[in-house]
């Protein structure tokens, strides 16, 4: 006999603990009727009715009852509670699960890891669902970059359990870029901030990413599938419950992607990644965890042809490209952290982590590029629709690159945190030291009907055809450098975080402060350093009004000691004399729930101003990012972000998110323009689905637009000469998949799906619309005009994907 629950349903789950500290057996924890118990460990897993307001009572023999009251989870979201008996009843009242998990006073977002893993999108996974939310942009779905309200991806901090981790630095394709760090098969909890972070956190100018890797509670194998690779996760626990393990296995193929853009070419883009996380209890007071990870991204790329056609229906042009050569590129990294923790008592918890990162990249690269620039025909009753009929231009490009780097970055952290009566006091103390080799060779030569192109003001004069040029050969473009850089950084913050009452208001502040001093030295230049203050504040009030409704505020300083890339001027060369970029953040935000149709929904706002100075200016040319190494420039960011979320079909949540951004620099005191990252409107919607006759059958969208930003430009064209924008940025991703089994649809002994604990199929349709986006433009010039037109270089076209996963 075969039996299903098509409940929509939710988890609560975690450890119950004594007041010492020491986890408690059969724990009764009861909830409508039901219930379970907590095992040796302390743990639990409670199944809820999603949707609906629940009262959870945790009850043991000698001691009192801990009431978790009136909590709403939505479908599929884990919420966890590690409750403290103690000998007195402890009330936890009106405790709002929000659509979007646990309510936050800090301003940070949290977000269910089911929808993480189960979104679609070109790189599924974290930064793939953070890119729907209000103020987190980038407009290329092969990379796993994001900008937040103005700023950069190398502003943005990630860490992984505590531990900060870093990307490759030579990438400058997205197609080049291969997995994030983050698995998302490992993650248990998400939590996300864009701005106004506590002082915790480190020195960044634009957001915070902290992720958390989930410890099994049992034995389990999950493998996917699909014809974009294949992954797998081991989860193991000892049998004393003291030791567990989970290790993720990633393989990646892009050429489905990459062939669907308009340049024919043979390409092996192959990405493998190999993650672990271990945790052992050697005590009730000790635990050891042990992060590992290794990735290896091997991108071999053959070019062949090109053709995209562009302009107006009146002017009709295409631009036709031959290739030589080929790009041969690995990104190579090691990174392993081991990390303490100590109860010191029932109050302290002390941690102590070291970690050490490693990465060896190449970039080998012999491209030949011959190019036609000319009109097309476009009579629909020819022969030779859509090819070129005239040649307004004819040259060719040679692009040579042998870039190596060597990077090893070590970090020795001590962070402790002691609670009390409701309120917090944590600190912590780090050392990083940074050693970087770097050699940079890389030159770009333009001919143009048989005459190169020289850089411009070379400062030659060129009198031909009266005179004959003797003048050498030189590229257009080049760079030449080799760089021993290193940088010792010694940093830490305290801070105090209270939860009290003002009346009958709920009151919470966190008042915190860091400090760096950083030091960089090398050879061929003298060293430097800065000493750096950043004090910050941040205060909520949910006052006692009859609708729910919170209120936020913070501002702070954040400065961003420059990183290597950061010291490296746009010729390669390393400026000692680069200081730390500055950053004061203003934010209010509110926080409104409400029930409608008789279901749970949270109206998020935020509005924002940034004020900078000593900004290191910049350009984007798709990933890569070429700084100035000057410092001169100073700038703003403002804007506002809306995000409604909520079950807009019931026991299935989506949102929609709006946000507006200006943000806008001055060079030199040269006036203000657009930043490179000046994205105006931003509109995401991430929607969920089901047939109510095919329960088991769900349908997953998300949606982007966002308004084009500035780029695309020339690279030695002057930022002040030209502001044009890029096109805007629309696009679709779909999925449909039908769960077979799942904790909600449990199989007797004897079916066939009885040993699967997970098993889902379906598909994805990538950019459904098949919409042309860009994210740069080649550049070429008409030889009668000698006027350069910007030519797009597309990115992925409409796709299908197939995926299965399993769980045993």
């Amino acid at each position: 006999m075969v039996s299903f629950s098509f409940g929509q349903t939710a988890v609560v789950s975690g450890h119950v603990l004594n007041e010492q500290q020491e986890p408690l057996a059969n724990v009764n924890i009861s909830v409508s009727g039901t219930g379970t118990t907590t095992n040796d460990n302390g743990f639990y897993l409670l199944e809820l009715v999603a949707d609906k307001r629940m009262t959870i009572v945790f009850s043991h023999l000698g001691h009192e009852d801990v009431v978790l009251k009136d909590i709403i989870l939505t479908t599929n979201e884990i919420f966890e509670f590690n409750p403290v008996m103690a000998v007195k009843t402890i009330q936890i009242a009106e405790v709002k699960v929000t659509p979007t998990g646990q309510r936050s006073v800090t301003g940070a977002t949290t977000i269910t890891p089911e929808i993480v893993r189960k979104i679609p999108g070109v790189n599924a996974g974290v930064e793939n669902i953070l890119k729907l939310l209000p103020g987190v942009s980038f407009n290329n779905e092969l990379s796993t970059q994001y900008n937040v309200r103005g700023g950069n991806f190398d502003e943005n901090l990630v860490y992984v359990n505590g531990i900060e981790v870093y990307r490759p630095f030579l990438i400058r394709s997205a197609q080049q870029e291969g997995f994030s760090f983050v698995n998302s098969s490992l993650v248990e909890n998400v939590s996300f901030a864009a701005g106004g972070f506590q002082a915790k956190y480190g020195d960044k100018l634009s957001s915070v990413l902290d992720i958390t890797y989930k410890i099994p509670s049992s034995f389990s194998i999950a493998v996917e599938g699909s014809l974009l690779g294949a992954s797998s996760t081991l989860e193991t626990v000892s049998k004393k419950k003291n030791f567990t393990t989970i290790t993720g296995v990633r393989y990646r193929n892009n050429a489905l992607f990459v062939n669907s853009q308009q340049t024919l070419t043979n390409v092996v883009p192959i990405f493998f990644d190999a993650q672990t996380y271990m945790t052992h209890q050697i005590s009730d007071r000790l635990k050891l965890g042990f992060l590992g990870n290794i990735s290896i991204n091997n991108y071999k790329n053959e070019p062949i042809s090109r053709q995209t056609n562009f302009g107006s229906l009146l002017e009709p042009r295409a631009l036709v490209v031959f290739y030589e050569g080929r790009e041969q590129n690995s990104y190579e990294t090691q990174f392993g952290a081991l990390k303490a923790d100590f109860l010191m008592n029932e109050d302290t918890k002390l941690s102590f982590t070291s970690s050490i990162y490693h990465a060896l990249e190449e970039e080998f690269t012999d491209v030949i590029a011959n190019y036609e620039l000319g009109e097309i025909d476009t009579n629909l009753g020819s022969e030779n629709l859509g090819e070129v009929t005239q040649s307004r231009g004819i040259g060719s490009q040679f692009n040579r690159a042998r870039n190596q780097l060597d990077a090893l970055i070590v970090n020795l952290t001590h962070r402790g945190i002691l609670k009390k009566n409701g309120k917090s006091l944590e600190w912590g103390l780090r050392y990083s030291h940074e050693d970087f080799r770097d050699r940079l060779n890389e030159a770009e030569f333009l001919d143009s009907a048989g005459f190169f192109i020289r850089p411009p003001n070379a400062g030659l004069v060129n009198n031909e055809p009266e005179e004959p040029f003797e003048g050498a050969i030189v590229p257009f473009e080049s760079v030449r450098a080799t760089n021993f850089v290193r940088t010792d950084r010694f940093s830490g913050f305290l801070q105090f975080g209270n939860q009290t009452h003002w009346g009958e208001n709920a009151i919470y502040y966190n008042l915190g402060v860091r400090a760096q001093q950083w030091i960089i030295s090398g050879e061929g230049f003298e060293s430097n350093h800065q000493f750096l203050l950043s004090p910050r504040a941040q205060f909520a009030i949910k006052p006692n009004w009859e609708n729910d409704v919170l209120f936020r505020l913070a501002i702070g300083s954040y400065q961003q000691p420059p990183f290597y890339r950061e010291l490296r001027d746009i010729n390669g060369l390393v400026n000692p004399e680069v200081e730390a970029q500055r950053s004061i953040h203003f934010v209010a935000g509110n926080e409104y729930s409400f029930s409608l149709f008789d279901r749970p929904f949270t109206l998020i706002s935020e509005a924002y101003y940034k004020k900078l100075d000593n900004v290191n200016t910049y350009t984007v040319e798709d990933v890569r990012i070429r700084y100035r190494a000057d410092n001169i420039a100073k700038a703003f960011a403002y804007g506002f972000d809306f995000r409604l979320n909520g079950a807009f079909i019931p026991g299935a949540e989506s949102w929609i998110s709006l946000g507006y951004l200006q943000t806008k620099e001055n060079i030199g005191d040269r006036g203000y323009i657009s930043r490179p990252t000046d994205q105006r409107l931003k509109l995401g919607v991430l929607f969920q689905d089901y047939m109510p006759t095919i329960p088991n059958m769900k349908l997953y969208v998300n949606l982007v637009y966002n308004t084009g930003v500035p780029g695309g430009s020339p690279n030695n064209a002057d930022p002040y000469d030209f502001q044009n924008r890029l096109r805007d940025y629309r696009r679709a991703d779909l999925g449909i998949s039908y769960i077979f089994a799942d904790r909600n649809s449990r199989y007797q002994n004897g079916h066939w799906l009885h040993g699967f604990k997970e098993l889902d199929m379906g598909f994805e349709i990538f950019n459904i619309f098949n919409n042309q986006n860009s994210i740069t433009n080649t550049w070429v010039r008409d030889v009668d005009t000698q006027q350069q037109f910007a030519v797009p270089n597309f990115l992925t076209s409409r796709l299908l994907n197939v995926k299965l996963r399993m769980k045993f």
